[in-house]
């Protein structure tokens, strides 16, 4: 019996790059490749054993792949990316050897957890937990809602200066460079919705 992967991609390169080492790395899988994640879904995706996302598709439906940590890859482009708990990520800017070995070693590490720890599928009201103290937390929430920090501080009745420390711990907990890098932990931690931002 053949394994089951899918590729979530609208990049059609990087879909046949990627498809092509998968089918020289694990010969005895058979890929499936679908432009969006509505395609996904008709498809029945509980038969695949390894979503490889585009980040764009894999964030705007984060609600269903979050279910699923560990047959979810999320396609990253670069290494200067926020480091997500259980979160599985292959950097398609690699050079063709490091990509194979990112690849394997990926093969090595679901073949290990499913050995040792096979995990119970995620019931729909359970999320990944958080590095973030609750105050943390909603001070992230606002913050990637666009709030500066002032308006956090006035929104949470805390001095500017609470404001800016919460700003920074959060900071330093998610090893966040930007913005952007808290925006992605709060989606992907549960504590807001894409839509909500």
């Amino acid at each position: 019996m053949k394994l089951e992967f899918a590729i979530v991609d609208a990049n059609t390169l990087s879909v046949m790059g990627l498809k092509h080492l998968l089918e020289n790395i694990m010969p005895m899988t058979e890929i499936s490749v679908f432009s969006s994640f509505e395609a996904l879904v008709i498809a029945q995706p509980e038969r695949f054993i390894h979503f490889f996302v585009a980040s764009g598709i894999y964030f705007e439906h984060a609600q269903f792949f979050i279910k699923q940590p560990h047959r979810s890859i999320v396609l990253v482009h670069g290494e200067a990316y926020p480091h997500i708990a259980g979160l599985l990520t292959l950097n398609v800017c690699q050079d063709e050897k490091s990509l194979v070995k990112s690849l394997i070693q990926l093969q090595q590490r679901g073949r290990e957890a499913r050995k040792n720890n096979p995990v119970p599928e995620m019931r729909p009201t359970e999320m990944p937990t958080t590095p973030l103290s609750a105050r943390e937390a909603e001070v992230a929430v606002l913050l990637a809602k666009g709030h500066i920090n002032k308006e956090v501080a006035e929104m949470l009745n805390i001095s500017l200066t609470t404001a800016i420390s919460h700003r920074k711990n959060i900071m330093e907990k998610l090893k966040a460079h930007s913005l952007a890098d808290i925006i992605v932990h709060v989606v992907m931690s549960g504590l807001i919705s894409i839509e909500d931002l």
